[in-house]
């Protein structure tokens, strides 16, 4: 079986796309599916012309605003491999779904808008990889538009992400006078024909070879060199080996919504990607090859297909091989547990799985049981590591709009905060409930989605919070206390642990100074 697994782990491809809003993630998404023969026709994410919607937003609102707000995850083949996507939401109102989703991938493909370069967005998420190691490659779109100076953004990318670039295609002209890109990693000249499926290639061993000045003209050919040249000499030969350790990213260049420069990044990718790596857990490091399965919980997302009110648990496996209809353990609940109906993923479609191999994303089925950052083995107690929710930023009362519906509003909340669309805390003096959102956007989904999913309606109310931090203290003593003390600024959090709510930055910092026994926490992975 072991072979088996090391020949389906070398298969697989796993990977997150991260940009900033706007920057054409969802439409590169779009041509790498489109590319990989998975879908016949690319949907534009914003043309209301176009009656199909971009695969990956599937969920009403996003086809109504043009923006992702949930991960989705598209599995294909493509050149006898198995490449698993998990396209992300852009926006920053979303952002902590993005961050547990890169604790799934093994790599990650950062989109940049040519025109605005690296925007804030990109650097956070692109710190979060850092922090991991993750493997990066990054694709510089739109490059039919007017946009900066490819050496400029190199410069931008190198300074802003911290990223060390080895770009592998370098653009001819840009804009209206946009040609082609010259693929340095396969020494091709691809030439720009709009509307093409992959433009025109031309094998180019030699830039100096005068047939360059026949096809784009003597001053884009020199043009060409000289920058090409430059490039050449600058920057790292690429290193495999470096890139897999996160300490170089390579740089491609193209138009997504013109498929151009796609299928190079997907060439290119396919060869060098890192295969599924080994996850940390609080008990041992798990390494994909072994025997036995074992994965997580990244993500729920409640109402899939709203005709049915199914809740799907998205889980990655880690090790092993995940099989239907076989009991496994449910670590945090310690009860074991089958799937008869495990699905893998192409955006809203879905079809049953018997098998799942390292790497492989699997949704589950899910009446309740999983919370993010759950793990399933064939027995073994294993925890994992590093799928925080974050202290929330911006806070409302919600009270329910139509008392005839209160109890659909109890199970609407329940399932989306288990989704970690937002949190909830409970205030221990008066029940009031309060939820806590890293941006404005989850509010408006949150309330949306209640709507048009559980048939609910909540208002919101104003109220003046700072920050929400987990508490803890060593001694039962001393946190009653601070329970006492500060009862009209306590509640719950949805696990039944204290939360400190804090009005303002000057009454946090009091807290802390005059409780220096109790422990303040901003994650609730304390």
């Amino acid at each position: 079986m072991s072979t088996k697994i090391a020949a389906e782990v070398n298969k697989r491809r796993t990977f997150a796309v991260v940009a900033h809003p706007d920057a054409g993630k969802t439409t590169l998404t779009e041509k790498l599916l489109l590319f990989g023969g998975a879908i016949q026709v690319a949907g534009a994410v914003k043309s209301n012309k176009i009656k199909k919607s971009t695969t990956s937003d599937f969920m009403e609102i996003e086809k109504q605003r043009g923006i992702s707000v949930a991960t989705s995850v598209m599995g294909f083949e493509y050149r006898d491999r198995q490449i698993n996507i998990l396209d992300t939401p852009g926006h920053k109102d979303f952002a902590e779904d993005t961050y547990r989703t890169l604790t799934a991938v093994d790599s990650v493909i950062v989109v940049i808008d040519v025109a605005k370069g690296v925007e804030e967005q990109t650097e956070r998420l692109v710190e979060v990889c850092r922090m991991r190691d993750t493997p990066v490659m990054v694709f510089i779109n739109k490059l039919d538009r007017v946009g900066k100076d490819g050496m400029d953004l190199l410069d931008e990318i190198e300074e802003k992400l911290k990223l060390n670039v080895c770009p592998l295609s370098w653009p001819v002209g840009m804009g209206p006078d946009f040609k082609g890109v010259y693929n340095i990693y396969e020494k091709q000249l691809n030439l720009f024909a709009p509307g093409t499926k992959y433009g025109d290639l031309t094998a180019l061993e030699d830039l100096d070879d005068p047939v360059l000045d026949k096809l784009v003209g003597e001053d884009y050919a020199e043009e060409l060199r000289e920058e090409a040249n430059m490039v050449m000499e600058v920057y790292p030969d690429f290193d495999r080996e470096a890139y897999l350790k996160g300490q170089l990213s390579p740089v491609f260049f193209g138009s997504a919504v013109n498929n151009f420069g796609v299928k190079e990044l997907l060439d290119c990718f396919v060869e060098v990607a890192p295969t599924p790596t080994g996850f940390h857990t609080e008990e041992r490091d798990i390494e994909p090859l072994e025997p036995k399965f074992t994965g997580f919980v990244f993500k729920i997302h409640a109402n899939m297909d709203p005709r049915h009110r199914d809740r799907i648990a998205f889980m990655r496996v880690c090790s092993g091989v995940f099989e239907r209809n076989t009991n496994y353990l449910h670590v945090r609940k310690n009860k074991k547990m089958k799937f008869s109906n495990p699905t893998t993923f192409m955006a809203s479609k879905k079809e049953v799985v018997e098998q799942a191999y390292p790497g492989d994303i699997v949704g589950l089925y899910d009446s309740g049981n999983f919370k993010i950052g759950d793990g399933l083995t064939e027995g073994e107690t294993l925890h994992f590591k590093g799928i925080p929710s974050f202290s929330p930023e911006l806070f409302r009362y919600i009270e329910n709009a139509n008392p005839m519906k209160s109890k659909q509003l109890a199970k609407g909340i329940d399932q989306l905060m288990d989704e970690g669309v937002a949190q909830i805390f409970t205030k221990t003096s008066n029940n009031r409930k309060i939820i806590g959102t890293v941006g404005q956007l989850q509010f408006d989904v949150l309330q949306y989605r209640l709507e048009h999913e559980y048939g609910a309606s909540c208002r919101y109310e104003p109220v003046q919070l700072h920050k929400a931090c987990w508490i803890e203290a060593e001694e039962e003593e001393q946190l009653k206390e601070f329970l006492r003390k500060k009862a009209q600024f306590i509640a719950k959090d949805k696990e039944g642990r204290y939360v400190y709510l804090a009005e303002s930055k000057w009454m946090l910092s009091t807290a802390q100074q005059d409780y220096p026994k109790i422990k303040f926490h901003f994650k609730s992975d304390f």
